[in-house]
């Protein structure tokens, strides 16, 4: 079979060849026509006589020096807090949850993948919700796999329909908080 794959290929080649030679040996059926008239242009100014100044366009690019204030040097050990000058805020803390976030009762189990179940996979996944102020999972990630991509999927899936009551600080206010949910998963 790659014997007449050459050989085509090699009769190809001749073809193109030999017709490329012919194109080339036979005479133009056109002649070749002068290029169009160029358009004049005037022609450049001469140089300017020394020491004369061409006034040059102004633009105003917007950019302006902004000088900033030397950083403060570090505190010292047993130093007070330091003092910030008027212009900057401090920045508000962020509330301390009291009461951790945790998994409201009767969640819906998660499905367990059906080819995991023909495999014999089983393993637990431990997952870390990032829960927000309403409830709702704000972000969740694998802390510990089960060495199983299906199950570790199932187990996302799952906690991501899952709802939970939020962390709260000392004034019993909801805030951000995370929990880590252990998911078992065991074939049968």
């Amino acid at each position: 079979m790659a014997g007449y794959a050459f050989v085509l290929g090699l009769l190809l080649f001749v073809l193109v060849w030999l017709g490329a030679r012919e194109r080339a040996a036979a005479p133009a059926a056109q002649p070749v026509q002068p290029a169009a008239a160029q358009p004049a242009f005037d022609p450049l100014p001469g140089p300017a006589p020394a020491g004369a100044a061409t006034p040059l366009p102004a633009y105003d690019t917007g950019a302006r020096l902004v000088e900033e204030p030397a950083p403060a040097p570090p505190p010292m050990p047993g130093d007070a807090a330091p003092v910030l000058p008027p212009s900057i805020e401090p920045v508000p803390a962020t509330p301390v949850a009291v009461q951790p976030a945790r998994r409201l009762p009767d969640q819906p189990p998660p499905r367990y993948p059906a080819g995991a179940l023909r495999r014999g996979e089983s393993g637990t996944v431990v997952v870390q919700v990032e829960v927000g102020t309403d409830g709702h999972p704000a972000s969740i990630r694998i802390e510990r796999n089960s060495g199983s991509r299906d199950l570790d999927r199932a187990a996302v899936e799952a906690v991501a329909r899952w709802r939970f009551e939020p962390a709260r600080d000392a004034a019993g206010q909801p805030v951000p908080g995370s929990v880590s949910v252990p998911i078992d998963f065991k074939a049968q």
